[in-house]
């Protein structure tokens, strides 16, 4: 632990998370112990928690495909569902001969890139975006490796990247914009609205995600886009008419939707 505690002490603070409503409160408490380095540091960490703030943003980082990534206050906490599209990414990035140019949208911390080249486990050609810069600047220090850029969807990639992306991933914001208000409070109060608001039917960022897919991908490139079970349909219906075969994929143990495209 980086603060010294008595078991007391350590008591005291998992019964104000549970009272709070943590159900983990536990683990929570013991992760917020080991990450605080002054018992200053510690109680203004136990009070934000208390308060309802995102734990990750209490801590200042989040777990993701076994990587621990910095997620700074008021950023898109990766979720573990996001796995499931990374499961499937490395197993096409590993089809591709040579290193792989992977493209991460609506990148938020970067996590996705970051977990892709992790279980890649050989170099890869890495590039992502975001039009938040909070979650620019963690995706910078996530991806030391890569070329982060900071801008709406392509517009801030070069112009060099267009017809070499091997896998484009992306997980935009597809809560329809009437569903936003029965979000958690943790992500409804305390993350970007922009990372969470689809529009109307919640596809708004995904169509123009696709749209303009088959102008960065490679031939023979993948896209793989999160989306949700009823909106699935919708989705390979938009991938197709951009003129990419496409499929649905999901894990009912993660509770995890993702859409599939190839480009000739």
């Amino acid at each position: 632990m980086s603060v010294s505690s008595s078991s007391a002490a350590l008591s005291d603070i998992v019964a104000r998370l549970r009272a709070a409503g943590c159900v983990f409160a536990e683990d929570e408490a013991e992760l917020i112990v080991a990450t605080a380095r002054t018992p200053g540091e510690l109680a203004a960490m136990v009070e934000r928690r208390v308060g309802g703030r995102p734990l990750e943003h209490v801590l200042g980082w989040a777990e993701f495909c076994g990587l621990r990534l910095v997620v700074e206050p008021g950023v898109f906490v990766p979720r573990p569902r996001t796995q499931f599209l990374i499961d499937q990414a490395v197993a096409l990035a590993r089809e591709v001969r040579g290193t792989p140019v992977v493209l991460d949208l609506c990148c938020g911390t970067g996590a996705m890139g970051a977990a892709l080249a992790a279980g890649l486990a050989r170099p890869a050609e890495l590039y992502a975006a975001d039009l938040d810069p909070a979650a620019v600047r963690c995706a910078r220090r996530n991806l030391p490796g890569g070329h982060v850029y900071e801008g709406d969807l392509y517009e801030p990639l070069p112009v060099t990247l267009r017809g070499r992306v091997d896998l484009l991933i992306a997980s935009p914001p597809y809560v329809p914009s009437g569903s936003v208000g029965l979000l958690p409070p943790e992500a409804r109060l305390y993350e970007p609205r922009v990372a969470l608001d689809g529009g109307d039917d919640g596809l708004d960022v995904v169509r123009r995600v696709i749209e303009r897919a088959p102008q960065w991908l490679a031939p023979g490139g993948h896209l793989l886009i999160e989306t949700s079970a009823r909106q699935a349909a919708a989705t390979v219906r938009a991938v197709e008419l951009a003129g990419l075969t496409a499929r649905a994929a999901g894990s009912d143990e993660l509770d995890a939707t993702a859409v599939i495209g190839r480009l000739p």
